[in-house]
């Protein structure tokens, strides 16, 4: 490791007081949320004409963020723990549409409710459909865009709320794809602050008090120990594997080396995106296996069971348009277009030696994967099939100048410094002989003289013979022997 390299480990440690720190704690971005929505047009006829789901693509829905880190708290082991804070302000502007807008979905606790009891007892379903009947429960609700992403009354919920034991309860009253994420997250995260051990930099130690997941069947599949996104250990060579840990993911999401890419300023970076297998059925990448607990079957090949981690809703993510998934996924469907790698790819762009995150767009796919109950008539009709809810892409284009113009000089200063360094000790070496010899010349100048001149070993040359007189007699003249040649 390069002295360069010492001083970088040693600038990004994330330390109170630190302009690092401060950076890390109150970003100085504005990611943007992209939201789209997929809207069933044909509702009816899809429920009682057997036909396919007709969809419309709706969006984007934009929502610029702002992200804090609270209650932050460094601890005696060289991490540091706190919680996220975000904040989304919905943006006209940027947007095509509206909030208010009304769109037609699939009633998702209703179908997860119904999923859920196919192997309950017939009685349970029967006196399920009963309820559903009273309360005038369907398949599809149309609600405003904002109730969809941020919360409305449900009445199974409500119901629920009632019923249920206290020790089963949700943690909700309301049902929004993204309920409960506008402000502060409730979890605890403790990650690594680089001080003991810059290789951990800023990965995770603890989520919520845990250091692994308890639902699926290996060790590894289980880690959490990946970094939230934003930063990740320094010195990232072309062959580093990057690991993101998101708990609605409910797994760690590798990445692979992509291309080399510039980013705003001038800086140079690496482009990382999960490698095209990430979410392949086992008998494709028999790494995923262990991510399949309960199968066979297991997620159809480009989907992700995240369930375990959304209180046994039958969700699944994918990248949008079903991007690297089973072509029959989105041939069930009808206004799905296909995918596009430029538009659908997820990735995230770092910096190789400090390990900070140029730019990156996070973009996943909801699905509900929706399971015939033929004893439930509200959904007897319903057939097998993952139906795509809504799909959003995150991101950040790029760094303030501020950072990217310190970026830039950590990426451009060390060859400068070294070119400099190497011309400068030359020059410093040449300007140093010069000054030697100078005095090198003059000291054996004074030496003769001090020395020398006034005893009897130093006579004045005879210019015609080579020799001098001393007390009448004759000695030749002799050199100094330093200068002998």
């Amino acid at each position: 490791m390069t002295w360069v390299d010492l001083v970088i480990d040693g600038q990004i440690v994330l330390k109170d007081g630190s302009q690092t720190f401060g950076w890390w704690k109150n970003p100085p971005v504005n990611p943007v949320m992209r939201i789209y929505i997929y809207n069933v047009t044909n509702a009816d006829a899809f429920l009682n004409n057997a036909e396919k789901p007709v969809l419309n693509e709706l969006g984007p829905y934009v929502y610029i963020e702002t992200w804090e880190k609270v209650a932050v708290a460094f601890n005696d082991n060289g991490t540091v723990s706190f919680q996220q804070k975000k904040t989304f302000k919905f943006s006209p502007e940027l947007s095509v549409g509206d909030v208010e807008d009304m769109v037609v979905v699939p009633n998702i606790p209703m179908l997860s409710a119904t999923s859920q009891s196919k192997h309950a007892a017939r009685f349970l379903r029967l006196a399920m459909a009963s309820i559903m009947d009273i309360l005038k429960i369907k398949p599809f609700v149309e609600v405003s865009v904002g109730q969809l992403l941020w919360g409305y009354e449900d009445p199974l919920l409500k119901l629920a709320k009632d019923v249920v034991p206290k020790e089963q309860k949700l943690p909700y009253e309301e049902f929004g794809l993204m309920y409960g994420k506008n402000g502060t997250a409730k979890e605890v995260v403790t990650i690594f602050t680089g001080a003991s051990d810059i290789t951990r930099y800023g990965l995770i130690d603890r989520f919520d008090g845990k250091r692994a997941l308890p639902h699926y069947k290996t060790e590894e599949c289980n880690r959490i120990n990946g970094s939230d996104g934003s930063i990740f250990p320094p010195h990232i060579t072309k062959n580093t594997t990057l690991y993101v840990y998101d708990k609605d993911l409910c797994r760690l999401l590798p990445l692979k080396f992509l291309k080399e890419v510039e980013t705003k300023g001038g800086v140079h970076g690496y482009r990382f995106t999960p490698p095209e297998n990430v979410f392949a059925e086992p008998a494709v990448n028999p790494e995923n296996d262990c991510f399949c607990p309960s199968g066979p079957p297991c997620a159809p090949h480009g989907l992700f069971n995240v369930s375990f981690c959304q209180y046994d809703s039958p969700v699944m993510v994918s990248f949008p348009h079903f991007y690297l998934a089973d072509p029959k996924l989105r041939e069930a469907v009808i206004g799905v277009d296909a995918p596009d790698a430029e538009k659908h790819r997820l990735y995230i762009d770092v910096h190789p030696k400090l390990g900070v995150a140029l730019g990156a767009r996070a973009r996943v796919q909801v699905n509900l994967a929706v399971s015939q109950v033929v004893d439930i008539k509200q959904v007897a009709t319903f057939p097998d099939i993952v139906f795509p809810i809504m799909w959003f892409e995150d991101g950040v284009d790029g760094l303030p100048d501020e950072v990217t113009d310190l970026l830039a000089l950590a990426q451009n200063l060390p060859p400068i410094a070294r070119s400099a360094l190497m011309y400068g000790l030359f020059a410093l070496g040449g300007v140093m002989l010069v000054l030697a010899v100078g005095c090198l010349v003059r000291s054996s100048g004074r030496q003769e003289t001090l020395n020398l001149e006034g005893t009897q070993h130093y006579a004045k040359p005879n210019e015609k013979n080579g020799k001098s007189q001393s007390n009448g007699k004759s000695l030749e003249t002799r050199s100094n022997p330093a200068f002998e040649q």
